[in-house]
């Protein structure tokens, strides 16, 4: 919680048993555990940053999403940052 608010983050609690009031939030969660956290096994601390790591690059670079066109996360942003400057 200390690092949430040194970095202006606030931290909303949602209802026990209510995932729909943080839709975006449990999907990712659910993505994780399943293409990641169930996926490998970890053998350290360094070993699940690294393995962690490069889910995320994958996640972020690599991996189509069907919520936003079958695009990458990171081909969206780049898309919407060009569109805002025109």
């Amino acid at each position: 919680m200390d690092w949430a608010y040194r970095n202006n983050i606030a931290i909303e609690y949602i209802q026990p048993g209510k995932p729909v009031q943080n839709a975006f939030i449990e999907s990712f969660n659910s993505r994780f555990r399943d293409e990641c956290l169930n996926e490998e096994l970890f053998f350290d601390l360094q070993d699940a940053k690294k393995k962690i790591e490069k889910w995320r690059k994958y996640y972020n670079e690599e991996r189509p999403h069907s919520s936003i066109g079958m695009k990458t996360p990171n081909a969206f942003e780049k898309e919407l940052t060009n569109s805002e400057k025109l």
